[in-house]
């Protein structure tokens, strides 16, 4: 009887052991299924040392998108900055391909990212943390990757989403009508700066704590560059803003604080690089845009990623969030 036709399969931990040790020849101790999001990923560990096993999910990233996310973080590490990079097999292949269920997936072993995550920096992490990341920017702004990734711009992360909520919205219409109103002063407001002016190239747009680590001498390291693609520079300290901006929403730290922190990160990453007045000014409408684009994507890949968490009362407290968040953070009267 032939398989069943399959849109998202789970390889088999056990399995990959044995498939892991007989490409990369090391011994492996533990091979251990960690998290199922955007895409599959297994913690690999030997006698010392750890791993991260990506396998990506088929209907989110093609073999030439992992293609150029491997060829960014290559340039990176070879710039000694701190990124989680791909290992290479014995016979010098960064990329597995697995038959599965659902026709060819794709797999790639990254080193670990060695320390934790920290939701409150340190001065120095936040020092740090700038630095290292003008570096990546000094990279990523004139890079030629052999495929070009998704563009983050007006229409990807707002007009595009955009056209893809209405059911989502049908039964909560004044929620919907408060989205498009909203997209629509964002990019009026966007359009106001110069933008042609804003550095420009590839960014990791997903540049939340969950994504770096800090080891025991404050040493930063990235990860998860699976969002990468072009757009502008400034959506990396954007993210990190908005992390920011949460922390005091919810409480968790002062206004006062938010603003030393983010003045400690501006400060670090000019000493490195450029990043004009405009840009920072920016960051509140390119963060509203960010929401949208993730909501548009937890739409589209519904099926096999977000069916968990995403439906109407999930909507409603993310928009009453982002409500919030705009209010306080955009002006669209001047």
């Amino acid at each position: 009887m032939p398989i069943f036709p399959t849109q998202y399969s789970t390889l088999s931990s056990v399995e990959l052991k044995n498939h892991l040790q007989n490409k990369y020849g090391f011994a492996i101790l533990v091979c251990k299924y960690l998290l199922r999001g955007v895409n599959d990923h297994y913690l690999v560990e030997t006698k010392d040392k750890k791993f991260i096993f990506r396998i990506y999910r088929k209907s989110h990233r093609s073999l030439e998108e992992i293609r150029s996310e491997i060829t960014f973080l290559e340039a990176l590490k070879s710039q000694r900055i701190g990124v989680s990079y791909p290992i290479s097999t014995i016979d010098q292949d960064q990329i597995l391909e697995f038959n599965a269920a659902e026709g060819t997936r794709y797999g790639v072993l990254f080193s670990y990212a060695e320390g934790l995550s920290v939701s409150q920096l340190s001065d120095t992490q936040l020092s740090n943390f700038g630095k290292e990341l003008a570096r990546i920017h000094n990279v990523s702004c004139s890079i030629k990757l052999p495929y070009e990734r998704k563009s983050y711009d007006l229409n990807t992360t707002m007009r595009q989403p955009l056209q893809s909520f209405n059911p989502t919205f049908e039964n909560i219409p004044d929620q919907g009508l408060w989205i498009k109103d909203t997209i629509d002063k964002v990019i009026h407001k966007l359009e106001s700066f110069e933008l042609s002016e804003f550095s420009y190239g590839y960014c990791h747009y997903d540049l939340l704590p969950k994504n770096f680590h800090f080891d025991n001498k404050d040493k930063i390291t990235f990860f998860d560059f699976d969002f990468l693609g072009k757009g502008y520079l400034v959506n990396d300290i954007m993210t990190f803003w908005l992390h920011l901006s949460l922390s005091v929403t919810f409480n968790k730290m002062s206004q006062e604080e938010a603003d030393h922190s983010f003045n400690i990160l501006i400060k670090s990453y000019r000493a490195v690089r450029q990043l004009s007045e405009n840009e920072i000014a920016a960051i509140p409408y390119l963060s509203f845009a960010f929401w949208i684009f993730y909501m548009g994507y937890h739409i589209e890949h519904f099926d096999d990623f977000s069916n968990t968490f995403f439906n109407q009362k999930y909507v409603i407290d993310r928009i009453e969030l982002i409500k919030t968040l705009t209010n306080k953070y955009c002006h669209f009267n001047t």
